[in-house]
C-alpha cells in the first residue's frame, strides 16, 4: 500500500489518537459524533487489516500516514 489511505477525516481522526486523545474529544474537537469517530477508526482498522487501535497507529506510523 502506498500514497493516501486514508481519508482526510480518518487522518484527523488519528493525528488526534496519537496525542492520547479519547474518542469523546476528537469528536468534540473535529464536531462530529463519537459513532462517526468510531466508524472512522474502524475503517481504518479493516483498510490496515488491524484487530486493534494501537496496530492501526502503528502501521501508519510505519506508512508515514501519521507521526508523531
Amino acid at each position: 500500500m502506498t500514497g493516501n489511505i486514508l481519508t482526510k477525516r480518518e487522518k484527523d481522526v488519528f493525528e488526534r489518537l496519537v496525542l492520547n486523545k479519547t474518542t469523546k474529544e476528537i469528536a468534540q474537537e473535529l464536531g462530529i459524533s463519537e459513532k462517526t469517530v468510531r466508524n472512522h477508526v474502524s475503517n481504518t482498522m479493516q483498510k490496515l487489516g488491524c484487530k486493534g487501535r494501537a496496530g492501526a497507529v502503528i502501521e501508519l506510523l510505519k506508512l508515514g500516514e501519521i507521526s508523531l
